[in-house]
This record gives C-alpha cells, structure tokens and sequence, in this order.
C-alpha cells in the first residue's frame, strides 16, 4: 500500500481529489418556520409531491443549508427573511429510490399581515401556500415532515436546537 502524499508534495491534490470522489455525498433539504402574526404555522404546497410541506427546499451543489432556505423562500414565494436560528437537523435513512438526506429546519419568524398579504407563490413546484393552526399544519404534514416540524416546534419554543434521527431524539 503507498503512503499518503505529505503537504506539499507534488500530486497531494489528486490524491485528496480521488479520496473525496468515494466519499459518501449527502442530499440536504433546509425548511423554515414561519409564522403569521395569530401563531399560525405557513405550509405549501408542492405539485410534484402528495401533501403539503413546509416551505423550503433542496441545497444545491456547495451550497449551504442556510443560503438554501434563503433561495428557496425567495424564488418560490418571493419572500426575503431574517433566519433567526437553527431549530432542528434530522438524518433521514434510506427510504424508497433515496439515499439518506439531512434535513434543516431553520426558525424564520413571524410575519406581519401586511407581509403575509404580499405572498405568492412565485414558483410552479407550489400550486398554493397557506396559514394554519399549529395542530391542523401538523395534521396536514406527511409523517416525517411532521415528526421534524413537532421538534422544530419545541426547540422554538424551549430554544434548544435538536439533532434528530428519523424524526426524533436518538437519545
């Protein structure tokens, strides 16, 4: 077996490059939580999928959860956010024709009704987006949307980020 090439040594940077092609890529999604000014939890939805979700989306290449939120909010309802903090990050196991995906929910705060009125979905991936209660949001969520949006809820509302596996504490 040869030896890793040392810093500096010619070809160190073909080697690393080889390394990171076998490595395991990762999917990422990154949602928000936004809320009107009655409480009320903002859903969309898609038209490529069944059921509503929140609002967000996939990364793309090198891009980081963060600047995903943020894109995703502004090109499917032209919505430029604060993102006041991570709420939750949820390994997903393999399911169907998927790898495992990390999922980010992100606390994007509560809107104005004046902000609320300006919405639209600016993308075709959503047919329409829309307020609801807590209780029917979840009701509405796909189960595993809706086990990473319950603990995205609790650590807004106990300000403890989670790490989740599947939807829940492994812990």
């Amino acid at each position: 077996m040869t030896a890793a090439p040392k810093p500096g040594d010619p070809g160190r940077d073909a080697y690393l490059a080889e390394g990171n092609a076998r490595q395991a890529r990762k999917r990422v999604v990154a949602d928000a939580l936004i809320r009107d000014d009655r409480g009320r939890l903002l859903l969309v939805n898609p038209t490529y999928k069944e059921g509503w979700d929140l609002p967000g989306g996939m990364a793309e290449a090198n891009e980081t959860p963060l600047e995903t939120v943020r894109r995703e909010l502004r090109e499917e309802l032209g919505l430029n956010v604060h993102v006041r903090g991570l709420l939750c990050v949820d390994w997903v196991a393999p399911h169907g024709p998927w790898d495992d995906l990390l999922g980010f929910v992100f606390d994007a705060g509560d809107l104005s009704s004046e902000r609320v009125a300006q919405l639209s979905t600016q993308d075709d991936e959503l047919s329409e987006h829309r307020f609801f209660d807590i209780d029917e949001a979840l009701r509405l969520l796909p189960t595993r949307q809706r086990a990473r949006a319950e603990q995205a809820l609790r650590a807004l509302d106990d300000g403890l980020p989670r790490y989740l596996q599947n939807g829940a504490p492994p812990w």
